[in-house]
């Protein structure tokens, strides 16, 4: 890693890359400190903070503590990451878009413009649900028209700013922009996590407490960490063979060779997003038009969707949330993969360029085999995925440790750290290359 970066330092055009993404990060942080007009500030941070440790420890994390501020960036890139989504998953339903999508160059420029149209009208529902649930929550400095168009624009233009920040990242910085923005967001509320894990298990305990403690939060981390990037680099490889090729009278000796590599978790975090997304709405909008506090049956379903109340040794009941949160991985884990892995066309495509996989018959055959093998690597991914995301959950319930970065904002700083370092090795390669043949 240190040496990938050294070795892009030296090259002057990596290194202006790597100048005009800092400063694109450092423009986003400086965004994030920014009031919202019209947003009592203190008195929605007080009500923030009475919630926090409730639905929105993944939310203050992937806004990078803009929410809880309600500073212009409050909506963060989470209207794009929807978009994106939904126009994917659009791609299969509508046979146009899906052309647009195997139309190249061209058709994913057309798909990019239709993603940031629906981004900026989702960010406007979003504001005005929001300016309705703060002005039902007396979170306004006034109920006057011009005050709820000032938050709505202010929103939707600090959502659009961040989109239009990740697109001049992917082009003239380093990773792919939209993971970058979300990334930084992430670690600026790690330290506050720290220092809350230190206040609560550190300070006030006596030497041998207080070093085991450290041992524990340290361990728990690097496990974590460890189990995301073997999660992240497993695969299956599937070996593939090229049958051979005449030319007149002539044949080629021997076969070509290569794999098709699996990747063990082939949907990444998508399925962990979606199920805490599903899960966490209800209590968001609960909690944003003052619902969120009472007794009875509906009561007892809001604080089960909640995780910050999952494994807690004194209200057991409350972790039936966490089933459903497991079948809801497993569940996103499949069909996002049916949206975007089709064994049939991998399939075909094989056969066209006179490939096979040893032992299997081309056609139907190796799509029935991929779609088998698919169905076993699916679920070892989707366990991963669980293994990763619930060990933060259970020390959080069990020991209320309370802090917002956890198994799924694991998954995504390792992952874009991971393809933004090989991006990085990439250029460079190609760079040397170059250099190689000029000399």
């Amino acid at each position: 890693m240190l040496e990938t970066l050294t070795g892009a330092f030296k090259i002057k055009e990596l290194r202006k890359k790597i100048f005009f993404t800092f400063l694109m990060l450092v423009v986003i942080r400086v965004g994030s400190q920014i009031p919202l007009p019209g947003v009592n500030g203190e008195l929605f941070q007080e009500w923030f903070k009475n919630l926090a440790n409730e639905s929105f420890g993944f939310l203050s994390a992937i806004t990078g503590g803009s929410f809880e501020k309600m500073s212009i960036f409050a909506l963060s890139i989470t209207p794009y990451i929807t978009s994106s989504i939904i126009i994917q998953l659009l791609t299969i339903a509508i046979p146009a878009l899906g052309e647009l999508q195997q139309d190249g160059e061209d058709g994913r420029k057309k798909l990019a413009a239709i993603t940031r149209y629906v981004t900026v009208a989702l960010a406007v529902i979003e504001s005005v649900a929001m300016v309705i649930g703060f002005s039902r929550s007396g979170y306004l400095t006034s109920n006057s028209a011009f005050v709820y168009a000032t938050i709505i624009i202010g929103l939707t233009a600090g959502s659009a700013v961040l989109m239009w920040i990740g697109e001049r990242i992917t082009e003239h910085g380093v990773g792919n922009g939209i993971s970058v923005v979300l990334v930084i967001n992430i670690i600026s509320r790690i330290p506050s996590d720290i220092m809350s894990l230190k206040t609560k298990f550190v300070e006030g305990k006596n030497l041998g407490n207080a070093l085991l403690a450290i041992v524990v939060i340290l361990a728990v981390i690097l496990a974590t960490v460890v189990l995301v990037i073997l999660l992240q680099d497993a695969e299956r490889i599937i070996p593939v063979q090229q049958s051979r090729k005449t030319a007149g009278q002539a044949q080629f000796a021997g076969a070509a060779s290569s794999t098709i590599p699996l990747k063990v978790n082939t949907t990444g975090v998508i399925p962990v997003i979606f199920a805490q997304s599903l899960m966490t709405t209800p209590v968001v909008i609960a909690s944003l038009v003052g619902k969120s506090e009472g007794t009875g049956f509906w009561y007892d379903v809001l604080r089960g969707l909640s995780e910050h109340n999952w494994c807690k040794l004194s209200q057991p009941k409350y972790t039936w949330g966490l089933l459903l949160y497991i079948v809801l991985i497993v569940a996103f884990a499949y069909f996002y993969t049916q949206i975007t892995f089709n064994p049939l066309e991998v399939a075909n495509n094989l056969k066209k360029s006179g490939g096979f996989i040893p032992g299997i018959r081309p056609g139907t055959p190796t799509s029935d085999y991929l779609s088998e093998v698919l169905k076993y690597i699916i679920f070892i991914g989707a366990v991963g995925l669980i293994i990763v995301s619930i060990i933060p959950i259970f020390f959080n319930g069990v020991f209320n440790a309370s802090v917002s970065f956890g198994g799924t904002s694991l998954i995504i700083i390792v992952g874009v750290v991971i393809e933004t370092l090989n991006q990085i090795e990439a250029q460079m390669r190609t760079r040397n290359y170059k250099g190689f043949l000029k000399n």
